[in-house]
């Protein structure tokens, strides 16, 4: 999940997010969404996990850095080419938005509307660390290597999502858990889990890749890092 900055043309498109719900049916807090910086501080990517089924993904975001995060009138719908992401399984969103200002992202599923809860975004004052040096990985002789990690210079970190990844980029567990620690593929310390079925045991000799993200209250991602793998005959 190698992560790059391009410039993006993006307009402000006629209408709101208050108008796009208007005689809908809205589910709220149903989209898992989150913000990092890029690498380069130019572009915020806006990642989400869009349900088998999922269509019609919008981006919206407040129209001024003073603007009600609960008021759906303050936000504005702003075009989006989600890019694929593990092949498809996450997707995301390049925005030129400002420091301070709020986003939300829908998709649509079953005839409704689903939103993500609010996103801070936090671009200038918490640029995205990336630090692939604060992952350790473990028992790399088992078909069950443990993966620990520490955080950056944020303390507000609430809960740490990780991904591993096959060669190819397709995503094999998506998990999240508030502890520093996961285990693949044991899902004790799990809090949620978007792996939607049991994924296969690691194959000695091959190549594996594990994406990490934390992130905070407001869904904004304070650490990024990634760590290439393979397990070892003991």
């Amino acid at each position: 999940m190698i992560l790059y900055s391009c410039s993006v043309d993006q307009e402000i498109l006629n209408g709101t997010l208050k108008a796009a719900v208007e005689d809908r049916e809205i589910v709220l807090d149903n989209v898992i969404a989150c913000a990092a910086s890029s690498q380069d501080g130019n572009l915020t990517h806006v990642f989400l996990y869009p349900r088998p089924g999922a269509t019609d993904i919008r981006y919206f975001e407040t129209s001024s850095l003073e603007a009600d995060k609960n008021n759906f009138a303050e936000y504005e719908e702003v075009e989006a080419s989600p890019k694929d992401v593990f092949n498809g399984y996450l997707k995301r969103i390049d925005a030129e938005v400002p420091e301070g200002k709020w986003v939300i992202v829908s998709f649509e599923e079953k005839g409704k509307m689903h939103l993500c809860n609010p996103i801070r975004i936090k671009k200038d004052s918490k640029p995205t660390e990336y630090l692939p040096e604060n992952v350790q990985i473990e028992d790399l002789g088992a078909v069950t290597p443990r993966f620990l990690w520490t955080d950056g210079s944020y303390d507000d970190t609430i809960i740490y999502f990780q991904v591993v990844s096959t060669e190819n980029n397709d995503l094999l567990s998506g998990t999240y858990t508030q502890e520093k620690i996961f285990r693949y593929y044991n899902t004790e310390n799990v809090t949620l889990n978007i792996t939607r079925s049991d994924p296969p045991d690691l194959i000695i000799g091959n190549s594996y890749g594990f994406t990490l993200m934390g992130v905070s209250e407001d869904n904004w991602v304070n650490l990024f890092s990634e760590r290439s793998f393979a397990l070892q005959e003991n």
